[in-house]
């Protein structure tokens, strides 16, 4: 398995884990009548545009690979 294959499990779960986190953060807040504040850097997005990229690169390559 190739690094950009074997990366995609990792991001994955860094990902999740983070959003998870900020989303705990965010009920906290609002459970204890703070003001609730966007995240600075949202893991969503962020996540979702790093295995955009790995994916990417994981088929240029692939596809590479043979030639």
């Amino acid at each position: 398995m190739c690094v950009f294959c074997a990366s995609l499990p990792a991001v994955l779960s860094i990902g999740v884990a983070t959003r998870a986190d900020q989303r705990r953060q965010q009920q906290h807040a609002e459970q204890a009548g703070e003001p609730v504040s966007p995240p600075l850097l949202p893991a969503g997005p962020i996540t979702a545009l790093t295995l955009a990229g790995i994916v990417t690169a994981a088929v240029i390559f692939h596809t590479q690979q043979g030639a």
